[in-house]
């Protein structure tokens, strides 16, 4: 990519840019404009210094580090204080909010946050999946798409594309169970 050529910017960009814009979106209450516009800013902003990247973090870290700063800078430009999204394994909260969502409590102020809060999770925990496996899930049961359709996309054949997603699954299932065991040892025990 630093050497001009347009296949590794277009790779580049399909692996970073959806994961990116989960990453805004969930920091900005879910203004699209201005998640589009601060992952733009990201993206710009990480390649003019590629440079300057040491491979010390994993590229996708480097990346949300910038967009966290495009994000303050975002709020800064609208003087409004930035949206403080604590991260999941942040709220001793996780595990009585996942009982009231298995128990179908009705619509109150607190299970509307536990909602909330549980949406956040799975959306770090598509952020920490393999981009393909992330978008291949998010349009799935986001989108709605069919495997056919999610086929399609990933030029891939039906049957791998089944697979595919069988394998997103299983690691969602196993990302999502990581943060939840991270969740009652940073908050204490869980409920």
């Amino acid at each position: 990519m630093l050497g001009g050529e347009e296949q590794a910017f277009t790779e580049f960009f399909d692996a970073y840019c959806p994961r990116l814009y989960r990453f805004a979106m969930a920091r900005m209450q879910g203004n699209e404009d201005a998640a589009e516009e601060v992952v733009q800013n990201t993206l710009c902003k990480a390649i003019s210094g590629m440079k300057s990247y040491r491979g010390e973090a994993a590229l996708f870290t480097w990346l949300c580090t910038i967009c966290r700063r495009e994000i303050q800078a975002h709020y800064r430009s609208l003087q409004l204080a930035p949206m403080m999204v604590g991260l999941p394994e942040d709220s001793p909260e996780i595990r009585a909010a996942l009982d009231a969502l298995a128990s179908g409590e009705g619509q109150d102020p607190e299970s509307q946050l536990r909602r909330r809060e549980m949406a956040r999770l799975v959306q770090v925990t598509l952020d920490c999946l393999p981009p393909w496996y992330g978008d291949a899930l998010e349009w799935k049961y986001i989108h709605g798409l069919s495997v056919k359709e999610i086929a399609g996309r990933l030029n891939l054949g039906s049957k791998a594309a089944e697979s595919l997603l069988t394998r997103a699954r299983q690691a969602f299932r196993e990302g999502f169970a990581a943060l939840m065991g991270n969740r009652g040892r940073v908050g204490g025990p869980a409920r």
